[in-house]
């Protein structure tokens, strides 16, 4: 949302002019670190001038006492530890990674989201079966109307093995870490009271069966060599969407699937699988809380993860703290036409599903649609002005990289997964900022200048700091390496 700094050089800032030409062909910028006894700065700014920008280092120096209006570090003081950073790989999104693209252009696109000198994107959301960014309505086990099949003979894997499953192969070739996070937006119609994908409940019945099928996914995933270390017991389960897959699923009926049927299930198979709760908005911080509640789904409940679409994100923090064992992860937003100013969702989308999240506990954040077409697709039903982190082209191929690529960039390029978030209190009004350790000892800081003026920031911890002037509305990210006081 905002300016700031100089314009760096190197190789770091050659990759970043095929960036902001929108080229295919880039790799992404090298995440080069600062010197020695510097601090690296990267900004974005209100005006889209810079976008991710390297500016000239800084100097670390001595700072022996933190004062008012300071940004104070402590990286004695941890917290979460960081799983990563990334968007959903929907149908649409791998249909047009594997269909539209050349080979060439398909590399060179996967290299660039997912390769350690790119945006290095590492947790991928995978909707199982269609999502309303599908082109066709499907679960992996239809059967003829009026039907059933409680065996779950007719389970298969062929929609996802035509886009999805090469196209998360791919990802994981250039980042053997991929992390993956599997959601439902639906269980299959025949194991539904409205017998269709749309709408309805998952009849008690059933509730075995279910839970079966997700064995049978992650057991097909396995075979794929794309492990899943995360699942989400339904997609958006307060809500009952009218032309696209979805499944309204209440709290106590939550709790009683997770206790009885998914928690032991996925017990039973021997790999852990973290089992995420709710995965809806901040609105209704009541229904984890009551899931939660369930001592015995508790159990199997390793966190709760959320979307941006209504509510507060303080609640992130509020659930968090009533149950501190339990991960915290941002899991879906999008952006799209109706908020069309680039640097205001720079901003928002900053403090809302990046910094805030992280202060609530959150060990990584999701954004939705890895990529869409020019039409804001390919989907059946739904959101018809949703935007990806990137742009497909489907007649040109060219490539267009939204501000979520750079909200993304300036936290996934520098924090590496194992990081910690250190505590990162005060500075001036206006500000807002999360600070992280990586597992090499190298500290990031990530700040943002809500304000209308250039702020003057002041960062002190360690015995160490530095100062720099943040234009209004930019969005920074510091990196630096703690000196070794020596006597």
């Amino acid at each position: 949302m905002k300016p700031l700094p100089a314009l760096a050089r190197g190789l770091a800032a050659m990759a970043l002019v095929c960036l902001l030409a929108a080229c295919s062909t880039s790799a992404g910028p090298k995440a080069s670190g600062p010197a020695p006894s510097g601090v690296a700065i990267w900004a974005s700014s209100t005006d889209a001038v810079r976008r991710l920008e390297r500016q000239a280092d800084i100097p670390l120096s001595a700072a022996p006492t933190a004062r008012d209006g300071d940004v104070r570090i402590d990286p004695g003081r941890q917290d979460q530890e960081i799983v990563g950073y990334g968007a959903a790989m929907t149908d649409a999104s791998a249909l047009l990674i594997q269909n539209v693209l050349t080979l060439a252009e398909r590399q060179r696109l996967i290299s660039e989201l997912f390769g350690v000198d790119g945006l290095a994107l590492n947790l991928l959301r995978v909707p199982i079966g269609a999502s309303d960014f599908s082109p066709s309505h499907y679960s992996l086990d239809d059967v003829p109307a009026g039907t059933s099949d409680p065996s779950l003979a007719g389970f298969s894997m062929a929609k996802p093995l035509e886009a999805q499953i090469p196209a998360l192969q791919a990802a994981r070739k250039v980042n053997p870490g991929l992390v993956l996070m599997a959601s439902p937006w639906s269980a299959p119609g025949w194991m539904k009271d409205s017998g269709s994908l749309i709408k309805g409940q998952l009849k008690l019945q059933n509730y075995d069966a279910f839970a079966r099928y997700f064995v049978r996914y992650l057991d097909a995933m396995d075979q794929a060599l794309l492990p899943v270390r995360y699942v989400t017991v339904q997609n958006e389960p307060a809500f009952e969407p009218a032309d696209y897959p979805g499944m309204r699923f209440a709290a106590a009926d939550r709790a009683r699937f997770v206790a009885q049927h998914l928690g032991p299930a996925l017990t039973a198979r021997g790999t852990p699988v973290g089992i995420l709760e709710w995965d809806h908005n901040w609105d209704k911080p009541e229904e984890p809380l009551a899931v939660l509640g369930d001592s015995a789904a508790r159990a199997h409940v390793s966190g709760v993860a959320w979307h941006c679409y209504a509510g507060d994100p303080a609640v992130m923090a509020q659930v968090h703290r009533a149950w501190p064992d339990k991960d915290v992860f941002f899991s879906e937003c999008s952006g799209g036409d109706w908020a069309p100013d680039w640097g205001g969702s720079l901003g928002w989308m900053t403090d809302n599903l990046i910094i805030a999240p992280t202060r609530a506990g959150s060990r990584g954040s999701i954004l939705w649609n890895l990529a869409l077409d020019e039409n804001h697709g390919p989907r059946l039903g739904g959101c018809g002005n949703c935007r990806g982190v990137v742009t497909i082209d489907s007649r040109t191929h060219a490539i267009t990289r939204n501000v979520e690529y750079y909200v993304l960039g300036h936290v996934s390029r520098f924090v590496r997964p194992g990081a910690r978030r250190i505590a990162s209190d005060g500075g001036p009004g206006g500000l807002t900022h999360a600070a992280f350790r990586n597992p090499d000892g190298s500290l990031v800081l990530l700040a943002h200048n809500a304000s209308k003026a250039i702020l003057r920031l002041t960062v002190a911890g360690g015995g160490q700091g530095f100062a720099t002037d943040i234009p209004a509305g930019d969005v920074m990210t510091f990196v630096w390496r703690e000196q070794v006081q020596r006597p």
